[in-house]
């Protein structure tokens, strides 16, 4: 690959891992924030914001990951709710499988064995956090897609267009 191509995947890589970070980032920064505040009742401290935006960074290369894969393109042509439902279940499954096999990876870094992994899973995984971010995950990726297919089927921008200029005063719409 010579160099101008190899740069010019690296910009499209990175403008296509923009969005996904930048919105999961605000969103998981907001999760953040809610529970710290409620937290702060009983003097406990949860981890950073650094954790935050790597937790938005391996999710936005899990949307790439996910969106290159041939699978995502089963529904295309289908009415909206369905990319969207499967879309979102497939982003949500890829995240869970990532984030299951990063907290088997830091016990394997920490000391542990092949055969102490149902024991970590059974007694020392923390379950009830790993179900409620995955839950918001799942919150934040229907959302995500939800906008994404729409901008899809409206036209690269053209959401973006709609939102951010100025309308006419006619509130009707224009008739041809």
């Amino acid at each position: 690959m010579s160099m101008p191509r190899a740069l010019a995947f690296v910009i499209k890589e990175f403008k296509e891992i923009i969005p996904p970070t930048l919105f999961f980032g605000i969103g998981f920064s907001l999760i953040y924030l809610t529970t710290q505040l409620i937290l702060d009742d009983y003097l406990v401290r949860l981890a950073n914001f650094m954790v935050v935006i790597g937790a938005a960074l391996v999710v936005g290369k899990s949307v790439l990951l996910a969106n290159a894969l041939p699978i995502s393109r089963r529904f295309e042509g289908a009415p909206l709710i369905q990319p969207v439902l499967f879309k979102t279940t497939l982003f949500f499954l890829v995240v869970f499988v990532v984030r299951f096999l990063e907290k088997l990876v830091e016990y394997w870094l920490g000391g542990g064995t092949v055969s102490g992994i149902p024991d970590y899973v059974a007694r020392h995984f923390t379950w009830h956090r790993f179900a409620a971010i995955q839950i918001w995950i799942f919150v934040l990726f229907l959302i995500y897609t939800s906008v994404a297919e729409l901008n899809a089927v409206l036209g690269e921008g053209e959401l973006l267009r709609m939102i951010f200029t100025r309308r006419s005063s006619d509130p009707r719409p224009s008739r041809r």
